[in-house]
Parts: structure tokens; C-alpha cells; sequence
């Protein structure tokens, strides 16, 4: 659990002037205004939510069942491998770089929007960097929610906003050459020949 320090100078419960005060009401009074005022200064963040970047291999059930709310009754994962032929062409494998310190930051904002547009109890992102070889998970998305048509419809709209708003590109090689991707889009082919 997290806590961030919010700032509050709030009494609770209020002194009263007119009341008594024998020794038991007056300790249990003290013990309330200590965790009042305590919760007062701190804003509780109970989601479990999480998003990553790592060179390391993804274990997607790790992943998928990393939380598992009591709340819910699906999580719903997408496993994104490498696949060996695009648009006809054989791939021989990928390379992922990111501006880090940036795509953290937008997987954060990805989460927050989807908590807002679906009903979703958690999500969990994790998104790999560096080479990887056709059959690598180069992404997981974990999305739990009470029911199940709420998790995969985050779950789509998360990978498709993902790979248009997060700074993380990949290079596909192929025998031929190679070519930068960003998003959806093929933004530059580069030949070998």
C-alpha cells in the first residue's frame, strides 16, 4: 500500500469543551484524533495496479495472476508475442527501445484513463525492451474487473492506446533490412542491400 502525504489539520473528533473527561473516554478520544488526523495527512492508494519495463523475459502467468481481487470474477490477458512473417515478409526477430522515464509515465496515464472509461478493478502492464526472438512475449496487459465483457473491452483499448501514446519502438530485421515501427504505423525502411 502506498501513501502520499496530502496535508490536512483537521481534529477529529472535535474537542468538545463542555464535555467530561475521566481517563478512559479521554485515552480513547486521543487514540481517534492520532489515526484521524493520520488518515487526514495521507491519501490511501489501495490499487494494486502496476506497469513495467524490463529486458528480462515476461512470465505472463506471473503477470495475469499477479493480483487477483476478491472483487472479481475475470481477468482477461493479452499474451503479444513475436511472429515470424509481417506483411509477408519473414522477421528474424525484434528490437524494443523506449524513452523510459516517459513510457512509464504514459502507462500510468493509460491506466488511470482506463479506470475511468471501463469497469475494471485492475490492470497490469508490462512491456519488455531490448532483442527478441520470434515466440518472445514482447507484451502483457492483465485487466480484472467484475465481469468479463468490461475486462476485454480495456484490455483492447489499452494495447491499441499503448502502441499509439507510449514511447516504445520496435525495429523488425528481416534478411533484407529492417524497419523502424512506431505505433501501428511503418515510419522508415532501412535496406541492407
Amino acid at each position: 500500500m502506498l501513501l502520499r502525504l496530502s496535508g490536512s489539520n483537521k481534529k477529529f473528533p472535535p474537542e468538545r469543551k463542555d464535555a467530561k473527561k475521566d481517563k478512559k473516554s479521554s485515552s480513547h478520544q486521543t487514540f481517534l484524533r492520532y489515526w484521524y488526523q493520520r488518515l487526514n495527512k495521507c491519501q490511501m492508494i489501495i490499487e494494486k495496479d502496476f506497469f513495467e519495463l524490463t529486458t528480462e523475459p515476461i512470465d505472463v502467468g506471473e503477470v495475469a495472476r499477479r493480483f487477483v481481487p476478491s472483487d472479481c470474477g475475470a481477468t482477461v490477458a493479452l499474451d503479444g508475442y513475436v511472429r515470424q512473417f509481417t506483411k509477408g515478409s519473414e522477421t528474424l526477430y525484434l528490437e524494443y527501445e523506449s524513452y523510459e522515464p516517459m513510457a512509464l509515465k504514459e502507462m500510468e496515464k493509460l491506466i488511470a484513463e482506463a479506470h475511468k472509461h471501463f469497469e475494471i478493478s485492475l490492470v497490469g502492464i508490462v512491456h519488455r525492451l531490448g532483442r527478441l526472438e520470434i515466440g518472445e512475449t514482447s507484451v502483457v496487459i492483465s485487466v480484472a474487473a467484475p465481469h468479463r465483457r468490461a475486462a476485454f473491452e480495456a484490455c483492447e483499448w489499452l494495447i491499441k492506446e499503448l502502441k499509439r501514446t507510449v514511447p516504445i519502438w520496435k525495429k523488425e530485421i528481416y534478411a533484407g533490412g529492417e524497419t523502424w515501427i512506431e505505433g501501428e504505423n511503418q515510419t522508415t525502411l532501412l535496406n541492407n542491400s
